[in-house]
């Protein structure tokens, strides 16, 4: 039958960080920014919980006297997206 799907990554920004993340470990904050199209706050939102679950990493520093911020993926974040892609085809296969 359905499998539950995880509610941390069943939201469209958050799951738009996953899968920008699984494909390339880890971004700058403004390039999430910029391809999420989000707002600075709203992002900043859904980053702190992605990582307050351990789905990412989350590194603030300085270059160039900037602020930097980097998200990275981690090990348990791979696992949970994957479980939820997993679990999300048991809705797209149609039942006989």
């Amino acid at each position: 039958m359905f499998k539950e799907l995880d509610p941390i990554l069943h939201s469209q920004l958050r799951l738009a960080i996953m899968s920008l993340l699984i494909g390339v470990k880890e971004a700058e904050f403004t390039f999430i920014k910029e391809k999420t199209k989000a707002t600075a706050g709203n992002l900043s939102v859904q980053v702190q919980k992605l990582k307050d679950s351990g789905y990412i990493e989350v590194t603030k520093q300085f270059k160039d006297n900037y602020p930097l911020t980097t998200c990275k993926i981690t090990n348990k974040g791979i696992e949970a997206f994957e479980a939820y892609v997993k679990n999300l085809q048991t809705y797209l296969q149609i039942q006989k």
